[in-house]
């Protein structure tokens, strides 16, 4: 049943579709375009209806029309198309066929880099599974091409099997995820469903509706630059006073000493020299209020150090990312309920834990769209060290077919 989910995949990944933050474009490169029309002509040939692609937004949405003559909740799969922020170029992905769970996986010829359980204790996991690992010189792109690749296959299983029933479905495949703006134009009216999951988790049985609240702080600071033999009570080092903002933030609070829902402030980026340096900052927290507090705390600090010199030398723009879909979704849990079922009768263990991160269904879930997330099978992503495993990429397109079965009963 299965047959064209490798293949598809293995095609998929092979396909650069890299994102590009300092674009300026909707999507951010030209290759998400090529490979969206690559899927528009894929939804034709399976048949689905109103196949298009909206140049507007990047998405290329589809429609598998109900079989059933009662009326049904729609439902909404969606998964986005651009990879992350490493080599994505020439990617040559490897077949390992009954993996033992325990051997180190050799990525490179020359042995630089290598699946090792001890380092990734995954691994064991995925005993007598076939898994799909890069070559050690680029990520995978399973995150989202697994996800891509899951939807189709389940749509050519139902487009198959006319016997299965199922209501109205509509797919979606969306740019630019991982610079977090792929979402910003989608269209809800145009999607038009109840409730819809986006196929973007990682190992099998991941159920996510909780995610952090985001924001993103750019900081700059103009320094006095002078010699430094006569810079006494007269050079401003930009450079000294961002390590004195960044000094002024909780220390303990970084990613690296949290985890469940705490929160944190997470510093991306620093440079510049004595006379201007910028810095930028992430901000996540689950709890709202909490994340209100955590972004007063940046204006505070940006305040105090102002106030020691005889001008504004601290500039902060601060803007939100995306908020916790929790808040929406919890009005109404039916709809991780049917995920959840769908998943026990197919004898997979729901794993529902918050998200230490966001999902394009944060904000389709403020649009209007409650819109959890379920596991993809991507581990390791955004590397070399990246891979997925092909019977958990099945138990997802089976799952994408059981939720749809379920909700027409």
């Amino acid at each position: 049943m299965y047959e064209n989910l490798l293949p598809r995949f293995l095609r998929y990944v092979k396909t650069e579709t890299r994102s590009n933050p300092e674009s300026n474009t909707t999507p951010s490169t030209e290759s998400q375009i090529a490979f969206a029309n690559v899927l528009k002509q894929e939804l034709e040939e399976l048949g689905l209806a109103d196949v298009h692609y909206n140049a507007t937004n990047g998405y290329v949405s589809a429609t598998l029309p109900s079989n059933i003559e009662k009326q049904v909740p729609s439902i909404g799969f969606i998964a986005h198309m651009d990879t992350a922020d490493f080599n994505a170029e020439n990617v040559q992905p490897q077949v390992i066929e009954n993996y033992d769970g325990v051997s180190e996986i050799q990525l490179d010829e020359e042995g630089n880099y290598t699946l090792n359980p001890n380092d990734f204790p995954n691994l064991k996991n995925y005993q007598g599974q076939t898994l799909i690992t890069t070559d050690g010189s680029t990520l995978l792109g399973a995150d989202d091409k697994a996800g891509v690749a899951e939807i189709m296959s389940a749509m050519e299983i139902l487009v198959n099997n006319s016997d299965i029933s199922h209501g109205d479905i509509k797919v979606a495949f969306g740019p630019d995820e991982e610079i977090g703006i792929g979402a910003d134009q989608f269209d809800v009216e145009d999607f038009n469903v109840d409730f819809a999951y986006t196929m973007d988790g990682g190992p099998l049985g991941e159920l996510e509706y909780e995610t952090f609240n985001a924001a993103q702080a750019e900081v700059t600071i103009k320094g006095k630059n002078v010699h430094p033999g006569t810079a006494k009570d007269t050079m401003i080092n930009a450079l000294q006073v961002a390590i004195d903002f960044q000094n002024q933030l909780p220390q303990d609070e970084v990613p690296e000493k949290t985890e469940g829902i705490q929160g944190f402030f997470h510093l991306m980026n620093l440079n510049g020299n004595p006379e201007e340096a910028q810095m930028s900052y992430i901000i996540r927290d689950h709890d709202h209020q909490k994340f209100e507090n955590r972004k007063a705390k940046i204006s505070d600090v940006q305040k105090t150090l102002n106030e020691q010199f005889d001008q504004q030398r601290v500039f902060v723009n601060m803007y939100d990312q995306y908020y916790n879909m929790k808040e929406i979704i919890e009005k109404d849990m039916s709809i991780v309920e049917l995920a959840k079922n769908a998943m026990l009768d197919l004898a997979i263990d729901p794993i529902i834990e918050p998200v230490r991160g966001g999902t394009d269904g944060s904000k389709i879930s403020y649009m209007g769209i409650p819109t959890p997330n379920i596991f993809a099978g991507a581990e390791n992503m955004h590397g070399r060290f990246e891979y997925v495993s092909l019977q958990t990429m099945e138990k997802a397109a089976a799952l994408i077919v059981k939720i749809a079965e379920l909700n027409a009963e």
